[in-house]
């Protein structure tokens, strides 16, 4: 192999090199496109649903200093925190196991029970504002099954949206709404973070 045959074969090597580059840069961009378009059309399905939203906020908490809270719902008679879980295939858990496992065309893998999370962060905004009603739920996306049936407190995306909606278009008492209100707006007062 001479010398201009070595060059060419080089240049070669470089321009696929830069090509394979540029794909894994593209694919990287649409990875990151898609993953922040569902991120915000999980905040825009749950702000639809219900009066007012905090997502992604630190709020005070006895035991740690601040506790991350997913997001925070204002619905009709309650505030609710929801903590979104996006797992694909099959999912097995209880409110008792430490870890709950997914099943997803024969792959299997685990993660920590959701629940003791959520507890936590529910007794944070109780501790904050004690005269209305707490709730939490982690909401799996439709990606997520559960043929067991669901644990306590896990819902999925569509029935929890279309719950919130139904919820808020009850009415309410007002006293109970001022009640509400004035804690929703403790809650916003003692929170940080990036989205009010």
């Amino acid at each position: 192999m001479d010398q201009a045959e070595s060059q060419s074969l080089s240049l070669e090597y470089a321009l696929l090199a830069g090509l394979i580059v540029v794909l894994l840069a593209a694919a990287a961009g649409v990875w990151w496109l898609l993953r922040r378009r569902a991120v915000k059309s999980t905040a825009a399905r749950l702000r639809q649903a219900c009066e007012d939203l905090l997502s992604s906020v630190l709020i005070p908490s006895a035991e740690t200093g601040q506790i991350h809270i997913e997001y925070a719902l204002l619905t009709g008679n309650s505030i609710v925190v929801v903590d979104v879980r996006d797992v694909a295939g099959h999912v097995f858990g209880s409110e008792t196991m430490h870890e709950w496992t997914v099943l997803d065309a024969g792959r299997r893998s685990t993660f920590p029970n959701p629940l003791p999370v959520l507890y936590d962060r529910v007794a944070a905004v109780r501790r904050l504002v004690p005269d209305v009603s707490v709730r939490g739920y982690v909401v799996f996306t439709s990606r997520a099954h559960f043929n067991k049936g669901l644990p306590p407190n896990v819902a999925l995306m569509e029935g929890f949206v279309a719950g919130l909606i139904a919820e808020k278009n009850a009415a309410t008492e007002s006293h109970a709404r001022e009640l509400l209100a004035q804690a929703w707006a403790k809650l916003r007062t003692q929170s940080s973070g990036s989205a009010k």
